[in-house]
């Protein structure tokens, strides 16, 4: 959520901003009108309560006096009345205010490029010599080696889902490990949160539209299933004011992850790229605002340096305004090649939210008995597993054998999946 204090002073920042994005700017001027609403009946409250104060002091004069009070006394309850009324409108124009406010999205930092959709992303860096290939659809080549069975799944939970077996199963857990244990040396501290959330939590931290596209809501109940683990990181400090000397405060989160929308359909339908549950290895930090940029570069490049260990060539591309989303000012994506498709896919993101989510959550830091200021917030894709499964097996797959990058051996006790050696 954006300062109110921009819409204030100054709007045209916002629909600068706004233009640049695609959007509409009438959002701005309906935000001022209500905040102006707001405010204009918190002076009419104080006014009335203000009136009060004198009656008040009047009525009391006159009982001291032992004079007739009741007409003063009936004007108090009309000025009580009134304070009641008005805060009415002042607590409504609020909430219709911060509402609107909740819609708009967050300012971009100035090295956005501007595009439509995904067209307009920008490559920064490539890694690795990518390679094309013909073999069958990684789908296919794990349920006949045995490592995954996509029909039960099917059966008993729908599409989208699967079941891991045998060395593919500990591939995942392997991953996992080898995301948490490189993260531990720089520092960060793994989490594992809630897989589930209620609703003020969430709306906190993502975009309101995904309560509807995107989280699985639990029947009956005020609670929708994470779709990353980014979101109760950021939410475990709601209303929190850290001390300053604890920031950074870097955090590995490590879960589940529940989305209902599996993404575009693409050639491999049925595999582990378009799926409603999958393991996460998630970057996420708390930071004060001077350092948050330095810090976006430095998360981006722990990912890299990831997919690097895993001889995986990938690409980073610099998200455009169309498709950048609502919460991040900046974010980035690292691609990884699709020697099957020979083209790269999406693995993981990296977004700046500055203090966009901070406002929402009202996390603050500072010293004590000193000022406060909000957080900056960032997170990034250590490690979605099952999409780096995906671009292990098409890159390392030869004659019925996915061999395994060296920086696994000692994670999997073996160099390849597969052959009769392997079993």
């Amino acid at each position: 959520m954006l300062d109110i204090k921009l819409f204030r002073e100054t709007p045209d920042t916002i629909k600068k901003d706004l233009k640049k994005r695609g959007d509409d700017t009438k959002v701005v001027g309906s935000v001022i009108k209500k905040d102006e609403e707001w405010r204009g009946a918190l002076t009419k409250a104080d006014e009335f309560k203000h009136k009060k104060n004198v009656i008040s002091q009047e009525v009391g004069k006159l009982k001291k006096e032992k004079k007739d009070a009741a007409a003063k006394i009936k004007e108090m309850a009309a000025v009580s009345k009134g304070i009641g009324e008005w805060g009415v409108k002042a607590e409504k124009a609020k909430d219709e205010r911060d509402a609107l406010l909740m819609g708009v999205p967050n300012l971009l930092h100035e090295s956005v490029p501007k595009g439509d959709g995904d067209k307009g992303n920008k490559e920064v860096r490539t890694w690795g010599k990518p390679k094309k290939k013909e073999m069958p659809p990684h789908g296919e080549v794990i349920e006949s080696m045995g490592l995954a069975d996509f029909k039960s799944a099917t059966k008993i939970a729908g599409a989208g889902f699967y079941f891991l077996k045998g060395d593919l199963a500990l591939l995942d857990h392997a991953l996992q490990r080898f995301a948490m244990d490189s993260l531990i040396k720089k520092g960060f501290m793994v989490v594992e949160p809630p897989l589930m959330m209620n609703r003020k939590a969430y709306e906190g931290v993502t975009d309101l539209g995904d309560f509807e596209s995107v989280m699985y809501k639990v029947d009956g109940e005020d609670l929708y299933l994470i779709a990353t683990s980014e979101h109760p990181m950021a939410a475990m400090l709601s209303g929190d004011v850290i001390a300053e000397e604890g920031l950074p405060l870097k955090l590995a989160g490590v879960s589940p992850c529940f989305r209902k929308e599996i993404g575009a359909h693409g050639v491999d339908t049925r595999g582990l790229f378009r799926v409603h549950q999958f393991n996460k290895v998630e970057q996420f930090v708390f930071c004060k605002p001077e350092g948050s940029w330095a810090l976006h570069e430095e998360l981006q490049r722990n990912s890299e340096e990831l997919y690097e260990a895993l001889e995986l060539p990938y690409r980073v591309v610099n998200i455009c305004t169309g498709d950048i989303g609502t919460v991040a000012a900046k974010k980035y994506d690292i691609e990884v090649w699709s020697p099957r498709q020979g083209k790269y896919f999406e693995a993981g993101s990296c977004s700046n939210c500055t203090d966009y989510q901070s406002r929402r959550l009202n996390i603050k830091y500072g010293k004590r008995g000193g000022e406060k200021a909000l957080v900056h917030t960032l997170n990034n894709t250590a490690l979605a597993t099952s999409r780096t499964m995906v671009a292990i097996i098409e890159n390392f797959y030869e004659d019925g054998v996915i061999k395994l990058p060296k920086a696994l051996h000692s994670y999997m006790g073996k160099k390849e999946i597969g052959s009769k050696v392997s079993q």
